[in-house]
Parts: structure tokens; sequence; C-alpha cells
């Protein structure tokens, strides 16, 4: 797909079904996008309809209005805010003699632009095909031309252009999916992994820009003490495309892997979504989901519940939720503050941080338990893996043996059962 600059113009246009309460929140949304694909909005038109219009999506009428629009702004792109057939596509840019995007299309264009491991140029690019198929037009001085011969996919001689040009986006999608699964079972290995070790798996999921890439680093700031381990944030929608998983070891020897993901938005295209299935194992397997919601953000309620629709679309609405609302430092809310599922937090300012680490032990560490063990001197290396693995509380030394009140892990307590005493 094509590459924008900041040089080049926009005019968005929405229509407004039935008076939708966030019509204007989404089309806000639009300009965001726009934005966040290098395009200067210069425009914009609106419409009220009881329903959209089979041939242009908007009215006859309307369309006039835009392409008085355009030469106004000498714009180069109508961005349109939904998802409109491919008819309707054709229909438009042969009576605006101009490119037009429409909301699927447009993030798809975010997408590829974001996208910088292998794996996620590979999810984009199968996905835009996805989207291109049905949208193939034949339009080329060649399409009546008859073609044949040997080594070419299509059927047989006399086949037209247009639909070798479909068979030849399909056998790629093809292509696409099995690389993808190739590397969909290098990260179910990964995650094998980290299973067997009996850490707790926790994923950060959430609106795009909600701030999941900032908890994470301020996670790690806070816990690792390793700036290398620190993954890219910056204030820009869908500034993470690619799963990262870090290590967080506790003072108290609690350990567990976080992972950011994708960011959702509103009508995020299924091809987008079913492309992305591998990364978002991540969230179905998670042990607990830390759902990062902006609290400044007038529209964060619809926010959220896009964010539940599509973790069950996904299918990991079983998966135990915690609702972190960041961004707190923008609104009049006293925190940090806990109430039930719910923690209040400033990512960026590094406020609330522990409070939040309370609410995942209190949820993911459910397998520890307390005792007390008598480890005789001559056990060195066990000593040593307690002292590395878990919370030592309290420590009695005596003549053969040492004495130890601890916090460890279910697995190990039934391991080392030989060493418990009765406390």
């Amino acid at each position: 797909m094509k590459k924008y600059d900041l040089s080049e113009k926009a005019i968005l246009v929405g229509v407004n079904i039935n008076n939708r309460d966030d019509f204007e929140l989404s089309m806000q949304e639009l300009f965001s996008l726009a934005v966040a694909c290098n395009l200067k909005v210069v425009g914009r038109i609106d419409q009220n309809l009881r329903s959209v219009q089979p041939q242009y999506y908007v009215g006859t009428g309307k369309v006039d209005e835009i392409r008085l629009e355009i030469e106004c702004h000498d714009a180069d792109v109508v961005i349109i805010n939904h998802e409109i057939t491919p008819s309707q596509l054709r229909n438009l840019e042969r009576a605006l003699q101009i490119k037009v995007l429409d909301r699927t299309q447009l993030i798809l264009e975010i997408f590829e632009q974001r996208a910088r491991t292998r794996e996620a140029k590979l999810q984009v690019e199968a996905a835009q095909l996805k989207y291109l198929l049905p949208r193939l037009i034949g339009s080329y001085d060649a399409l009546g031309r008859q073609s044949g011969g040997v080594g070419t996919y299509n059927k047989g001689v006399g086949e037209k252009k247009l639909e070798l040009d479909r068979r030849r986006v399909e056998h790629k999608i093809v292509e696409l999916n099995r690389e993808l699964d190739a590397l969909s079972l290098e990260r179910q290995t990964q995650r094998n992994k980290r299973m067997t070790s009996s850490l707790p798996s926790i994923a950060l999921v959430g609106y795009t820009n909600a701030g999941k890439s900032t908890l994470l680093n301020a996670m790690v700031e806070c816990y690792s003490k390793n700036e290398s381990k620190k993954v890219f944030e910056k204030d820009m929608l869908f500034a993470t495309l690619e799963t990262s998983v870090r290590q967080i070891r506790l003072p108290d020897r609690k350990v567990f892997t976080l992972s950011d993901t994708v960011g959702f938005v509103s009508e995020l295209p299924h091809d987008l979504i079913k492309a992305f299935r591998a990364t978002l194992d991540e969230v179905k397997e998670a042990d607990l989901l830390l759902h990062v919601i902006d609290y400044s953000n007038p529209n964060y309620k619809n926010q959220m519940q896009v964010t539940l629709d599509t973790l069950k679309e996904i299918g990991a609405e079983h998966v135990p939720l915690l609702n972190v609302y960041n961004k707190t430092e923008k609104t009049k809310h006293v925190f940090p503050e806990i109430t039930g599922e719910s923690v209040y937090i400033s990512a960026k300012n590094r406020i609330g941080i522990e409070e939040l680490v309370s609410c995942i032990k209190a949820r993911a560490f459910k397998d520890y338990v307390e005792c007390m063990m008598k480890v005789p001197y001559d056990e060195g290396k066990f000593l040593a893996y307690l002292n590395e693995n878990a919370m030592i509380l309290s420590s009695t030394y005596e003549e053969e043996w040492a004495l130890i009140k601890l916090e460890c892990h279910k697995m190990d307590f039934e391991q080392f059962h030989q060493y418990v005493v009765e406390s």
C-alpha cells in the first residue's frame, strides 16, 4: 500500500446513522487515525442519514459537496469513517477523481507503517491481501484480453487477467498463512517453556494509546533495573504491534512474565484480528489480564467495551481481568487507589505501581504457601535455591541445621516436603 507524508491533505467524511451518540467521538478518532498515517486533515464533511446510500455511501448531493471541498483545499485523499463496499469505493473514486480510503484501509495503512518484525509484517500483509481480494478491479487495458500458457495458476487457456490476479492474491495469502503458522508454532513452543517454569503469565490489554507500553516500562524500571529491557513507547495510536514479554522479579522473590500486546480500536478489521492470532494467543493463555484504560479520555467507557468485545472475539473472555485506570493524573480522581477489581495509577509518573503489584500478587500467586523448613548445613545447594526463589521471613541457625520460615511456591513445598516441620 502507498506510504503517505505530511504534505498530503485529507478530507474526512462521516455518516451519522440515526443520530448515534458516539458519532462525534468516532470522527475525532478518525482524525487521530489520519494523523497517525502522516496525513494532514484539511476538511470534514458530515451527513445525517437513516441508512447508508448503496451507490456512494453518502447521498448524491453530498458527493458534489465533497468534490467542492476537495477543490477548495486541493486535497489528495478522502477518508470514509466506515468500511465501504467495493462498488461504493469504485463509484466514489470515479465521481471524485481522487484516492478514497475507508476506515479499515486506513487502519491497515497504519499497521503497515508501524510493523517492524518479520512476523508483524507478514500479519499485516495477510490482512491487506484479504481486504484487497474482493476489491480487485479489472480496470486495465488487457482486461478483456485472454491469456494462457504453461506455468501459470489459471485453469486453462482463455482465463481473464482479472481472474489470474485473484488467483495470485489467493496463492500469496496461502503462502503467508503457511509462514505465519510456522511462526505461531515457534511462539507456542516459547509459551510452553514459560508455562513449565510455573511462572504466572500476565498480559497487558486495552485500547490503543492507553499506556500499556508505558506501564510495562514502569514495571521494568521499578523491579528489573535493566534499561535495555524497556520497550518502545510513544503517545500515538498503535505504537506497539509486536508482543514483548518481560520477566518481572519482585523484592519478595516472586516472579511473573508481563506481556505487552497490540492495542485495540473501534471497528478493528476482523481480518487483522485473524492475522494477529498468533500474537493474541499470548492473551488467551495468560493467567491474568491487566485491562489498561485511558481514564482521562471522555470516551473511556466505550473504549473499555471495545476491548471486552475484542477479547470475546479472540476467545479470551474467560481469563481473569483487573481494570487498570491509567493517566489518572489528568483527572480529578484521587489516586493511587484500589477499589474491588480496579486500581487507579499513573504509569507515566510511576505512581500506583506498588498498589498494582499488590493486586497482581493477590490474584496470580495463590499457589504460594508459608511454612517452616529444617535444612541441614550440608544441603548448601538447597539453601542457596531457597534464598534465590523463596521469600525468607526469618532464620534461626542451630548446631547442625538452619530453621527457616519462608513463603514458597506450592511446587517447591511439595518437592522438598521432607524438610518441612510443624510451625
